[in-house]
């Protein structure tokens, strides 16, 4: 599956953003999907995740409640609205999909990755 993501940008503290990643392929409903994020000189890190049917879904704690993944088998799409930003939000955000069975948090259990967009918040 080839996955590809969009909506980054530049915005102030206390906006919001929604990302979308597409995914191409017919068999896109059988995969678990995620969002992660790395900053400048961090590594990976994981942000969301969702079940292969939108029933299940985990964050990292400091975006509970901030953050929200869900996902239309449909349309092959994954999105992740991102409420309150801070500064400390700003990353290369990736999609990531998972054949894996549960809800993986390892970058490692992720076989397909998209390129990646970039958030930037200001203070």
């Amino acid at each position: 599956v080839q996955l590809q993501a969009s909506g980054g940008g530049l915005v102030q503290a206390g906006d919001s953003l929604r990302l979308s990643c597409v995914a191409s392929g017919r068999t896109f409903s059988v995969y678990r999907m995620s969002w992660f994020r790395q900053a400048p000189g961090k590594e990976r890190e994981f942000v969301s995740v969702i079940s292969s049917d939108g029933g299940r879904t985990h964050y990292r704690d400091s975006v509970k409640g901030r953050f929200n993944i869900s996902r239309d088998n449909a349309e092959n799409m994954v999105y992740l609205q991102m409420n309150n930003l801070v500064p400390e939000d700003t990353a290369v955000y990736y999609c990531a999909a998972s054949s894996l069975p549960g809800l993986r948090t390892s970058p490692g259990a992720y076989s397909y990755w998209g390129h990646g967009t970039q958030v930037t918040v200001s203070s």
